[in-house]
């Protein structure tokens, strides 16, 4: 069996080796306030820990070594202005490590977006599809269909140009070069509202319509400009209505369940997580969908977990919402039942942003223990960042956290003391 002297040695020479390739590096500042698809670069050396830390730790048995690292970062000088929420959990022994403020609730920023995610796959499942139908009523007369189109939407965001050049071409499959009669946009999958509640004004907020194209409320006005381009001569108007039971549908498209999670969480899409907010919502039966029928469904699943769904504030499924509060504990709730659930992890794993390589995260965390192993997903508003995923621990434990930063006035200083704490969790 080694003896302490050349352990001591050895965890010295490898805390001198992963020093080498960060001497020298400039901290690089970042705009707070930018959107959080931006890569921010690494700062404050987070990949390392100190070689007395590092030579410390390694005489202490796992996870007594985590533990003191997550002890000693906690005494920086960010926690003495603003305010922490931290939880890891040991997926494999089935237990708690760490502990610090992980019931206190907090607004998540877009770590929302798990919540969202694992509410969605467990409701809806993987094989979900938003759609988009193109519908009629009335007759084709001498290539003129003279009635009313109807475009049903589903709130699907990832409907794009080819859709639309689809319902194009449906109507002219059929022989029709003129529509008499009226387009209707079929909004009722969800309420009239574009914006969610607590959103801030100022914000670049997307449209939140069920019939939504470019990310704005312009559908029925872009159909008839492709419908004009194409030929066909409109002899109508466009309005706001339903469709009919009796009305034949001609087109559907649609968009997988994979591909929106995989937009919504490697490039932290608001409007992708709105989207399967709204899907949970009408996957409750009620027409119009509301935030409120979503909210209900995220908070059945909460007591599912165990805990107590009034504790928690559920405003919208992106995390702009300043009405949001959740707290560590439920979002390593929610990663502890996405993991246990094959169904569930199978879609929700490859959506995370990868440490170094990926989404959010490309250029946070490269160091050889975090890169390629942590997938989480972050969140930033004014004021608050947070980070939430799966990591690999030295001894081959997976492990599921949560870290939520608020009252933070500078956001590289948050990412960083996440970054650490990442690092501590994974380096041996």
């Amino acid at each position: 069996m080694m003896n302490v002297k050349n352990r001591y040695i050895i965890a010295l020479l490898m805390a001198w080796l992963m020093a080498l390739p960060m001497m020298g590096q400039v901290e690089k500042d970042t705009n707070d306030d930018e959107d959080e698809t931006v890569a921010v670069a690494d700062t404050l050396n987070t990949d390392s820990i100190s070689a007395d830390t590092l030579v410390t730790d390694s005489l202490l048995p796992w996870p007594q070594s985590v533990k003191m690292r997550l002890d000693k970062l906690l005494q920086a000088d960010l926690l003495r202005t603003s305010q922490l929420a931290l939880m890891v959990y040991d997926l494999d022994a089935d237990s708690a490590i760490y502990c610090f403020n992980e019931r206190q609730t907090m607004r998540p920023a877009s770590t929302m977006k798990v919540i969202t995610a694992v509410t969605a796959l467990d409701k809806l499942g993987g094989s979900h599809q938003f759609k988009t139908e193109l519908c009629y009523t009335g007759t084709i007369e001498n290539r003129t269909l003279i009635g009313n189109v109807y475009c049903v939407g589903g709130f699907d965001p990832r409907f794009n140009t080819d859709d639309m050049h689809a319902f194009v071409e449906s109507l002219q499959k059929m022989g029709v070069d003129t529509i008499r009669g009226t387009l209707y946009a079929d909004k009722t999958m969800k309420n009239a509202d574009l914006l969610g509640k607590g959103w801030c004004w100022d914000d670049d907020n997307p449209a939140l319509s069920a019939l939504v194209f470019a990310r704005k409320d312009v559908f029925i006005d872009r159909f008839m400009q492709e419908l004009r381009k194409a030929g066909i001569v409109l002899d109508a108007f466009s309005a706001t209505g339903q469709r009919p039971q009796n009305a034949i549908c001609i087109c559907t498209r649609f968009h997988t369940m994979d591909q929106v999670l995989m937009r919504m969480m490697k490039e932290s899409d608001n409007l992708y997580a709105e989207a399967m907010f709204y899907q949970i919502a009408a996957s409750t039966g009620n027409q119009p969908a509301t935030a409120k029928h979503a909210a209900q469904v995220v908070k059945k699943l909460i007591s599912k977990l165990g805990l107590n769904a009034s504790a928690y504030k559920v405003a919208d499924g992106s995390g702009l919402s300043l009405y949001n509060y959740v707290s560590a504990e439920l979002e390593v709730a929610m990663l502890r039942y996405a993991y246990r659930n094959a169904n569930i992890h199978l879609h929700l794993s490859p959506s995370l942003p990868i440490a170094g390589i990926d989404g959010t995260l490309k250029s946070r965390m490269k160091g050889v223990f975090t890169r390629g192993n942590v997938r989480a997903k972050t969140g930033s508003v004014t004021g608050v960042f947070s980070l939430t995923g799966y990591c690999t621990a030295a001894n081959g434990h997976r492990l599921c956290f949560s870290i939520i930063n608020q009252g933070v006035m500078h956001g590289r200083n948050a990412r960083a003391f996440q970054d650490k704490v990442c690092t501590a969790l994974c380096q041996p």
